[in-house]
C-alpha cells in the first residue's frame, strides 16, 4: 500500500479532507521516526511495537569475489506485530 492510498483508506475511515488526513498520516509516522531515532520503543496496543535493534560488526563475504569483507555495525528497526494483529491476519 502506497502512502496515498493510506491516505485516502484514512480519509474515507475518519470522514476527513485528505488534506487533514494526509497531515495525521504525517505526523504519526514523524512521531514514530524521532522516538525511534531517540532510542525509545513505540508500542501500539492490539497492533505492535517498534523498536531498534543494533546490530554488530561482522565478518561476511563478498557474493562475486568470495574474499572476506567485514560489515560495519548498524542500527536497525524492528517491528513485532501484537496478538490483535496476528490475529486478525490469520482469519
Amino acid at each position: 500500500m502506497s502512502r496515498e492510498a493510506l491516505v485516502n483508506l484514512v480519509a474515507e475511515s475518519v470522514g476527513m479532507s485528505k488534506k487533514d488526513a494526509s497531515a495525521a498520516v504525517s505526523a504519526v509516522t514523524q512521531g514514530i521516526e524521532s522516538l525511534l531515532v531517540a532510542g525509545q520503543d513505540v508500542s501500539i496496543i492490539g497492533f505492535g511495537k517498534f523498536s531498534v535493534k543494533d546490530v554488530p560488526e561482522r565478518t561476511g563475504r563478498n557474493p562475486s569475489t568470495g574474499e572476506q569483507m567485514v560489515i560495519s555495525a548498524k542500527r536497525q528497526v524492528k517491528f513485532t506485530p501484537g496478538k490483535a494483529l496476528k490475529d486478525a491476519v490469520q482469519k
